[in-house]
Formats: C-alpha cells, sequence, structure tokens
C-alpha cells in the first residue's frame, strides 16, 4: 500500500474497538521493559478498549482523535492520532497517543499523522504549542520526533499503567518533546 491509498477521519464511538486493538499492539510491541510483561501479555485490549470508549463515547469539545483508514474510508485502520487541546497552560495542547500499525512504520505515516494533529491543535486550540510524552527507552520515536522539529525540555517519571505501581518495571522515564508553535511541526 501506498500512502496516497490513506484515508483520515475524524473518530467515531463504534471505533474504539478498533483503535484499542491497535493501541494494544503498539504497548505490546514498543513498551516492553517499561511496563511489566504481566501487563502487556495480560489483557491490554480490555484496558485500551475501556480508555477508547470513554473518549470516543462522549468526544469532548478539547479532544481531536484522527483516524488513517487503508484504502479509503471504512478501510482497515492503520494509524490514529489523538491531541487534547489546551491542555497545558505553558506547553499547549497534548498529542496523547500516535500510533502506526506495524507494517507502515517509516513509511510517512506518523508525519501525516502529527501533522494532522498539529494543524487540528494550530486551527482550535487557544494557545500556540504543542507537545508530547515519549518514553525513554523508545530512542527510534524519539528521533522521529526531533526530525519534526521537536526538542527534548524535561524528563519525568512514567505513570503506572491503570494506576497500578506493579505494572511497571523499576523507574522508567519520559521526555517531554515540544514545539513552540504547533505550526512549526515538520516544518
Amino acid at each position: 500500500m501506498t500512502l496516497v491509498d490513506v484515508h483520515l477521519r475524524p473518530a467515531r464511538p463504534d471505533d474504539a474497538e478498533t483503535v484499542a486493538r491497535l493501541h494494544a499492539d503498539s504497548w505490546r510491541r514498543h513498551y516492553r521493559g517499561a511496563y511489566a510483561d504481566a501487563f502487556l501479555d495480560g489483557d491490554v485490549v480490555a484496558d485500551r478498549r475501556d480508555v477508547w470508549t470513554g473518549r470516543l463515547g462522549s468526544v469532548p469539545a478539547h479532544g481531536v482523535t484522527i483516524l488513517a483508514e487503508a484504502g479509503g474510508e471504512s478501510g482497515a485502520l492503520v494509524g490514529f492520532v489523538h491531541v487534547v487541546l489546551d491542555d497545558d497552560a505553558r506547553w499547549g495542547s497534548l498529542v496523547d497517543n500516535l500510533h502506526v500499525t506495524h507494517e507502515l512504520r517509516g513509511r510517512g505515516l506518523g508525519r501525516i499523522l502529527l501533522t494532522s494533529a498539529a494543524a487540528a491543535a494550530a486551527e482550535r486550540a487557544s494557545g500556540a504549542g504543542l507537545y508530547l510524552w515519549v518514553q525513554e527507552q523508545n530512542t527510534a520515536a524519539q528521533g522521529f520526533y526531533r526530525a519534526m522539529g521537536g526538542r527534548d525540555v524535561e524528563a519525568a517519571p512514567i505513570a503506572p499503567p491503570a494506576g497500578e505501581p506493579r505494572w511497571l518495571n523499576g523507574a522508567p522515564r519520559k521526555l517531554r518533546i515540544v514545539w513552540e508553535d504547533a505550526k512549526e511541526v515538520g516544518a
């Protein structure tokens, strides 16, 4: 599939299951080491389904979820991005999730999704800034965000998934990556 065959659209409540499955697959592939194997090998799909059912069930004015589908509308989900508008008074809107299917990583879909999220933030948020958190161990994602013009400003401990400290391995950290102006993403 070429990326020309990808269609972007806003998420709907009935997308929660497919978004949860992609989210869980991404966590299983990229969060090993930070999150406990028992959590990742368990029913992480149910955990993510609960999150996405809540997020997409009552779409708030301050959140935007954009889906990428293969082969046009109603095609298979191949990626998504979720941004919380005006999340932080200093840093602006939060890219809370950006996930692409394993098969399409490195083919430009992440760039398309991140720039779409940035455009939504630039259009709808009251503040100009955009930021995200990336796990310290996820060096490939860090390289991508830096190539998109983001810069590291601080590190912090990762909160345990589902609020359960037992689901963390040790004390993993995350990095805050920022863009002073969402319009600068990918520029």
